[in-house]
């Protein structure tokens, strides 16, 4: 048995405390590993392991022996990892679970990027609006929002904030009477997210204080596509992404409501989900750092597009 080898066996029968044990993890015959702490006995010129027939206990140049073990073998992985993550290339089928509309507008130039950049990589891409548990479902990684998330060791990074608008359309207004107070709100119809998903409220701040309004609907779902066009049918009221209704406010087709009212939850994130931090294959790694990159010069050029132009005005004397 290779020396290396025999390092790890002998630290799994000390954290073991049984040969038996070591023999299953390592899957050895038992005969095996008492063969490999024999040849590392002779090899340092002293024993290390002092057997019983129902215990084992570490001589005392075993213990130093057993944090050198340690150590090395700790080092010795982090150094393959290291070396495997920045030789290996980014090659094989990713796949990606993606929230419908979240990723509407942005996931096509950004798989059309990424596939520029690591023509390698295949992708397989599900769309869906449910909950998904990333590893039993068998996901690479998820451009998701919230409430997509299952399981509690799903590491998250935050892609961008996409803020709500609450709009509808003059038809309605005009048949209901435009709310001015957040509490007028009580008066109308919504058609909001499914209550499954999110609470069929709304809540708005008003100095130090917040007003949450219930909503009356007869009409809900789990998509906001859906949602937006039952709100341009002037079905009620919504609560919207505003990047789902930008030509909409452009054209007049919809009204936004309530301006002067700031919302509580203003937004929806988007999370870029993956299953661990550590040992990623290559394809994996790749993706997320293109994928946050990609999302923050995004942002940058929405937020410089919206920035508006400072002019210093000044008045000339005539002469």
């Amino acid at each position: 048995m290779e020396y290396i080898e025999s390092l790890r066996v002998f630290r799994t029968v000390v954290e073991s405390k049984s040969f038996t044990r070591a023999a299953d993890i390592h899957g050895l015959g038992r005969p095996a590993v008492s063969r490999a702490i024999a040849a590392l006995e002779e090899r340092v010129g002293c024993r290390l392991l002092n057997r019983t027939t129902r215990q084992i206990s570490l001589t005392e140049a075993a213990e130093r022996f057993y944090e050198g073990c340690v150590r090395i073998l700790d080092d010795l992985e982090m150094l393959e990892a290291d070396v495997a993550s920045q030789t290996r290339e980014a090659e094989g089928v990713l796949r990606l679970v993606a929230h419908t509309t979240a990723a509407l507008n942005r996931l096509v130039p950004l798989i059309v990027g990424f596939r520029r950049d690591h023509p390698k990589v295949t992708l397989d891409v599900t769309l869906t609006e449910r909950p998904v548990d990333l590893v039993a479902d068998g996901y690479d990684l998820g451009v998701i929002v919230p409430y997509m998330v299952t399981s509690e060791t799903t590491v998250v990074r935050l892609l961008e904030r996409i803020p709500f608008v609450v709009v509808a359309t003059p038809a309605y207004l005009a048949a209901s009477s435009a709310p001015r107070d957040p509490s007028q709100l009580a008066d109308h119809l919504f058609v909001p997210m499914s209550p499954s998903l999110r609470r069929p409220s709304i809540a708005f701040r008003n100095g130090a204080n917040e007003l949450s309004v219930p909503l009356r609907f007869d009409v809900a779902s789990n998509s906001p596509v859906f949602n937006r066009e039952m709100v341009l049918q002037g079905m009620g009221i919504g609560m919207v992404p505003r990047d789902l209704i930008e030509n909409e406010l452009a054209s007049g087709k919809l009204v936004r409501l309530l301006t002067d009212f700031p919302l509580v939850d203003d937004c929806v994130e988007i999370w870029l989900a993956y299953s661990n931090r550590t040992l990623q294959p290559a394809k994996v790694r790749v993706f997320i750092d293109y994928a946050a990159a990609f999302f923050a010069e995004q942002t940058a050029a929405r937020q410089s597009a919206t920035k508006v132009p400072t002019t210093r005005s000044r008045s000339r004397k005539t002469r």
